[in-house]
């Protein structure tokens, strides 16, 4: 599996569970959601996504988009 896979993987995880505990917990969580989607817009603009450069200093292949 390449990093852009794991990238949309993870952030997709990192929403769901947010709002489930946005739901159960405190509505705070809304804050995390909001960063992770802030974050992969920017990352649409400029390329650079940090959870990407942990994934290839973890060794996963790059894919087409964070390379």
């Amino acid at each position: 599996m390449n990093i852009d896979r794991m990238v949309f993987r993870i952030a997709g995880s990192f929403i769901l569970v947010s709002l489930l505990l946005s739901l159960v917990w405190s509505p705070k969580w809304l804050w995390f959601t909001a960063f992770v989607g802030a974050n992969l817009i920017q990352a649409s603009f400029t390329g650079f996504c940090p959870m990407a450069k942990v994934l290839k200093a973890l060794g996963f292949k790059p894919g087409e988009a964070f390379k």
